[in-house]
């Protein structure tokens, strides 16, 4: 068995799944629209500033003989975002709208698959959105399509977050997820509809694919990993007398999140918490999140590196959101012995034993978020304990493991 795998960017979770695929000797090829390797021009580019973001786009060396880029529609994006020119890429007819971008991606790897049979490829490994052309093409060819969904399924979303237009409607503007076409969602249901296999990474992504309208191929849950555990030693400072509660929030400034009962939650603990955000917007159409920035500490972009020393530096993170395929600031913040609040559509009840390594709450309800943070200022000195519990968890998990049992799983039902 051989797996073409491609992705835009080669996040976290894609960079584990094909180093697993390498040490079980099934990689054939890796797609990507940029790349760099330690010690290559481009790595050393990514040295400079205004190029910062190659460094995000780094891969081992042992990646590089299956390498293959296409990264001109991308860094045509990237730019465009760079420079300010953002109607080159907000709109949905725009020349480096995300969507146009990865279906180039899409389009090329499709193009590809008669030669990388040649090679000896037989399956096509692909991520929400960005693998219809390639699976059309897969089928034709007699391949294998595996399909990986990061988040839940559309269907679901519309239908739990549909309450939101009632509860906060002066936030909508910062959910554009609820406004897909209908084009889009009918590519979102035809690439599930061609997969011979489904893999998620929670327990909540798996069961709102109960409501797709059909029958699906079977759906495998394999959370990803944990990042390396802080080596360095942490300190829980006492803050009931002489400090606030450091609450800490990373993640796109959204509803979909639930950025909205955040703010409301903290509003009655004054000045006994403080809140810091890291995030983007996701509209500058909101002045109801205008007006909440305004009162807490705001950072729209941070290093990865930087977030991980700021998870360490706060009490709590808090990561409310209602709609979530994992929520990857979940295991970074318990790798850095930062226990962490979050709710029952995240990846958290797969990985959160409540009150013992983290706290879980109902999704969309600000009573709940209100009543947790209540009970971690009446009881600081949980923030230690579950703190140092939730890294011990992040201890048995490595990133690592997820691209073992991903590849297994992969093999395993390819050889059956």
């Amino acid at each position: 068995m051989k797996i073409l795998i491609f992705h835009l960017t080669g996040n976290a979770n894609v960079k584990s799944a094909t180093y697993g695929f390498i040490e079980a000797g099934m990689l054939g090829e890796f797609h990507v629209s940029i790349a760099s390797i330690p010690g290559s021009l481009l790595d050393k580019i990514g040295g400079f500033g205004p190029f910062s973001e190659i460094k995000r786009r780094r891969f081992k060396p042992v990646l590089k003989p299956f390498i293959h880029t296409w990264p001109w529609f991308e860094i045509g994006r990237i730019a465009a975002l760079k420079s300010g020119f953002k109607s080159l890429t907000r709109d949905k007819t725009a020349p480096f709208y995300i969507d146009a971008v990865v279906q180039n991606l899409d389009r090329h790897v499709a193009n590809r698959l008669k030669v990388a049979i040649k090679h000896g490829v037989d399956t096509v490994y692909g991520y929400e959105d960005t693998t219809l052309f390639a699976f059309r093409e897969a089928r034709k060819l007699g391949m294998k399509c595996l399909y990986d969904l990061p988040i839940g399924y559309w269907r679901a979303a519309h239908r739990l977050l549909e309450g939101e237009k009632e509860r906060w409607p002066e936030w909508m503007a910062t959910m554009p997820g609820l406004e897909a076409t209908a084009e889009k969602l009918l590519r979102k249901d035809e690439e599930l509809q061609l997969a011979d296999r489904i893999f998620v990474a929670s327990s909540f992504t798996a069961s709102t694919l109960k409501e797709y309208p059909g029958k699906l191929a079977p759906v495998e849950v394999i959370p990803y990993g944990f990042p390396p555990v802080s080596s360095e030693i942490r300190t829980y400072l006492d803050f009931k007398t002489n400090r606030p509660l450091r609450l800490l929030f990373v993640g796109s400034l959204s509803q979909r999140k639930g950025i909205a009962d955040l703010f409301e939650a903290v509003k009655e603990f004054g000045d006994r918490v403080s809140l810091t955000l890291v995030g983007s917007k996701t509209t500058d159409q909101c002045p109801a999140l205008d007006n909440a920035l305004t009162r807490h500490r705001w950072i729209p972009s941070l290093p990865h590196h930087e977030v991980l020393n700021l998870m360490r530096e706060s009490d709590v993170l808090v990561f409310p959101s209602l709609f979530e395929g994992f929520g990857l600031v979940i295991t970074e913040a318990m790798s850095q012995g930062t226990p962490v609040v979050t709710t029952n559509r995240t990846a958290g009840p797969d990985l959160i034993e409540h009150g013992k390594n983290g706290w879980l709450i109902e999704a969309g309800s600000t009573i709940a978020l209100k009543n947790c943070i209540k009970h971690i200022l009446d009881n600081p000195e949980l923030i230690e304990e579950v703190g140092l519990a939730a890294r011990e968890r992040a201890k048995l998990r490595p990133w690592s493991s997820y691209g073992m049992e991903l590849s297994a799983a992969v093999e395993k039902k390819h050889s059956s």
